[in-house]
């Protein structure tokens, strides 16, 4: 199946780079120069990543990405010429799933988001675990990508659904941060423990009275251990 990739940038120029490197690497392309136009693509078409450019006119990528966060899990990677790490981990407490920094590699790029795709669209033959995984209150399927915290469905993004599975692969066992950033975003990521504390944090707050089943390990990493 053809994915379909959805880049919202309003620099020309950057975004036919972007464009090219997508299409010869067989992806569907559609674009957005503006904020409202992107909402309006991702209501008319069936989307599977977003590359979102923060600084856009009309709606900045900020509140493009809270709006498409109210209804999808599609994976966000967003773009920015600003180095401001406060900037980095709003956008992730927003939802997005990874950050580039203005200037960047188009090579790069395509290899984060060809990650992204491969990781929330495998099939579930190429998954080397269960297709379920259990705990007294936490339920995960993974085809399906559902999460229930004492039978209420609850809303996770793709890099929050991918570190929660991998704790739970893993439960009892003490996951490093190091180990997260490697099997979540790739040896290619460039965010620090901020990134990884970001999103832990909003795992969390979606777990609810359940949070306490992600424990940090001081100076060591994280891990699933259901509290008695």
């Amino acid at each position: 199946m053809q994915r379909t990739i959805l880049i919202v940038e309003d620099e020309d120029i950057l975004r036919e780079i972007m464009k090219d490197y997508l299409l010869n690497a067989g992806y569907r392309v559609l674009e957005a120069a503006d904020g409202k136009e992107a909402l309006a693509r991702f209501e008319e078409e069936e989307i599977q990543l977003i590359i979102l450019d923060i600084m856009l006119p009309e709606l900045d990528g900020w509140t493009v990405c809270r709006r498409i966060r109210k209804k999808s899990n599609v994976p966000i990677i967003m773009l920015t010429a600003r180095v401001d790490e406060d900037d980095t981990i709003l956008g992730f407490e927003l939802g997005a799933d990874d950050y580039v920094t203005k200037p960047y590699s188009p090579a790069i790029l395509l290899a984060r988001a060809k990650r992204l795709i491969e990781s929330r669209y495998s099939t579930q033959e190429n998954h080397p675990y269960e297709d379920t995984l259990l705990s007294r209150s936490v339920h995960v399927h993974i085809p399906s990508r559902t999460v229930t915290v004492c039978g209420e469905a609850i809303s996770l993004t793709h890099t929050e659904f991918e570190i929660l599975t991998y704790l739970m692969q893993n439960q009892g066992i003490i996951i490093s941060r190091e180990q997260l950033i490697t099997k979540i975003w790739g040896y290619e990521f460039a965010g620090d423990d901020r990134t990884v504390n970001s999103h832990i944090r909003n795992l969390r707050h979606k777990l609810g009275k359940c949070a306490t089943c992600i424990v940090t390990v001081v100076r060591a990493g994280y891990k699933f251990e259901e509290q008695i």
